[in-house]
């Protein structure tokens, strides 16, 4: 039952992250370009290091019109406007890639 409901929860899930050269702005840039395809923001860490900055978050896509491809076509667009890089999959594709 358990994992049936992390199933449907993480359905629409998304993992982003971005790390670069901090700068003021980033987090603002990202979550406008959210929050313009009604993306909501469930959690959010980020972190300076030094002048690095890196930042993940977890956003739920269920009432949002965009495809993730397209989002993720944005994203590095910013990125790139931004100088940082900015990388959005899937929760389920993040869990995969980062399990031990």
């Amino acid at each position: 039952m358990l994992d049936q409901i992390r199933t449907e929860q993480s359905r629409n899930r998304i993992i982003v992250t971005v790390i670069g050269q901090d700068r003021v702005g980033i987090i603002a840039r990202v979550s406008t370009i959210l929050a313009d395809n009604h993306i909501n923001i469930l959690d959010i860490s980020q972190t300076i290091l030094q002048e690095f900055f890196a930042m993940v978050l977890i956003a739920d896509m269920e009432k949002s019109a965009i495809e993730l491809s397209a989002l993720k076509e944005k994203l590095s667009q910013l990125g790139q406007e931004l100088g940082v890089k900015i990388e959005a999959q899937h929760e389920d594709v993040f869990r995969y890639m980062h399990r031990i």
